[in-house]
């Protein structure tokens, strides 16, 4: 099979190979299926993506060069009570092997952080992880620096993203040790801080907390409060926790025209088993949603979701409005090359990852799940930026699909889907699953099963290629002046 009509109502296909129809076809590119006169709605997804600048002749590609977005900066959303969806479910409970915290959490790894509140002390972070290396070795799934260059020079609410994502991250139950390291005079200092952590440390013993500019040797005194919170935390041992317990993000970055139809659906089909399984999954990158969030307002559990989901699409566009941005220019060059031509032809591809399972809730940026099932998160579409905001939001590992590449990994185990074999094979040491093969003939439920069990795997300690290298980054949402 060369090409695909994803949707019967479609008027283009899109080529899973390069093909010569009337000119050449890029694969992840599409054609016209029918002549396509100028002015005319192109259809994809069975959704329109665009406008026909010009006549449009049967076989000819259909991509920026002849197609214009149909988005304008406001939008009219009405309410209407959802469809009920069908979700997947198990015929016997499943489970994978994790850790269960004091407070009853559950987590995939148990890993010892050190957390900087000021990038003045990244470097310091980095010598004491570097030097409890040796000592955590068999103890703990690792210790590891998490470092960034604010918490202080900031205002108004981009400090306040700052210390909630501090906070958030000092509870992530990844963590079974956690020591805050601070300089002593930035605005995010450890006093003021400890306000923020949600309902106080758990145990005294999993939070150590240290102040550079108060102690003669912070690498000296660091270095004891590190090997105390591997001896605390190594006393955790992996065991049976029910798959309802999991939270998983949902990410894609460097998408190509064949994401929306291999690996996009492939995780959807995932986030739909682990919620009908009673789990919980995030689905973020809001500008990503422009052109396609009608699709997850009709899937609404209540009125009351539907107005927190326009909520969260009108305080994007508004984001947008006060830098004095366009809305609808999202595609990245790497999109585009690989055959996606405008916002709308992306979104309705990326929002195929929260599958087709309600939308029960929406969270601000920082603010943890609630409620299981599928929910949609506040923040933007950077990769490291929204694979962060969905750690801080409690996701224990993300799924991050991509039809171009990149080897960034999370600080959460972060599981790289190729949408095509030739990505997939060229970039093997960054990827841990083909996606691709969801565009070939053959066993689909055979593939999904698959990456069902890889993703399983994974939360019981399989460790991604990222993960492998060492590869954590991590970037706070930052929206204002900086001092």
């Amino acid at each position: 099979m060369d090409w695909i009509k994803i949707n019967e109502k479609d008027n283009v296909a899109v080529a899973l190979n390069d093909l010569v129809k009337k000119e050449k076809i890029p694969q992840g590119h599409k054609f016209a299926l029918k002549k396509i006169s100028k002015g005319e709605t192109i259809i994809k997804y069975g959704c329109p993506i665009g406008r026909a600048e010009k006549d449009i002749q049967e076989g000819q590609w259909v991509h920026t060069h002849n197609v214009k977005t149909l988005l304008g900066d406001t939008e009219d959303y009405q309410y209407r009570k959802a469809l009920k969806t069908q979700e997947l479910r198990g015929s016997k409970a499943s489970f994978f092997s994790g850790y269960v915290r004091e407070d009853g959490r559950c987590a995939v790894r148990n890993e010892v952080w050190i957390i900087a509140t000021v990038g003045c002390v990244n470097s310091v972070a980095q010598e004491l992880a570097e030097k409890a290396k040796e000592y955590a070795r068999g103890k703990v799934d690792g210790v590891y620096a998490i470092t960034h260059p604010y918490g202080c020079s900031q205002m108004g609410e981009d400090q306040e993203n700052t210390r909630r994502a501090l906070a958030a991250l000092a509870g992530h139950p990844n963590a079974g040790g956690v020591l805050l390291l601070g300089l002593g005079c930035e605005n995010c200092n450890l006093d003021v801080l400890k306000d923020y952590l949600p309902g106080q440390p758990a145990s005294l013993e999993r939070i150590k907390f240290l102040q550079c500019q108060d102690t003669e040797d912070e690498l000296e005194d660091g270095a004891l409060l590190v090997r105390d919170l591997i001896d605390y935390a190594k006393n955790f041992r992996r065991q049976p926790v029910p798959v309802s317990r999991l939270v998983v993000g949902l990410k894609c970055g460097g998408s190509d025209g064949l994401s929306g139809i291999t690996a996009n659906p492939l995780v959807g089909r995932f986030s739909d088993r682990l919620c009908g399984q009673g789990g919980s999954v995030i689905l973020t990158e809001v500008p990503e949603m422009f052109g396609a969030e009608r699709l997850l307002m009709n899937r609404c559990r209540d009125e009351e979701t539907f107005a927190k989901t326009v909520g969260l699409i009108n305080q994007f566009k508004d984001y947008f409005r006060r830098h004095g941005q366009v809305i609808c220019e999202n595609p990245s060059p790497g999109n585009k090359a690989g055959g996606i031509t405008t916002l709308e032809d992306k979104s309705l591809g990326c929002v195929q990852k929260g599958g087709s399972s309600l939308v029960n809730d929406v969270l601000q940026y920082g603010e943890p799940v609630k409620v299981p099932g599928l929910n949609l998160l506040s923040a933007p579409g950077n990769d490291l930026v929204a694979s962060t905001a969905l750690a801080l939001s409690g996701a224990h590992l993300i799924l991050f699909t991509t039809g171009r590449g990149t080897p960034f990994g999370s600080l959460v185990p972060t599981v790289k889907i190729a949408s095509n074999h030739v990505i997939y094979e060229k970039k093997n040491n960054w990827f841990d699953f083909d996606g691709g093969f969801m565009a070939d003939e053959g066993d689909r439920e055979k593939i999904v099963e698959d990456f069902y069990r890889c993703v399983i795997e994974t939360a019981s300690g399989d460790r991604t290629k990222s993960e492998s290298r060492g590869y954590r980054d991590i970037a706070i949402f930052k929206q204002g002046v900086t001092l």
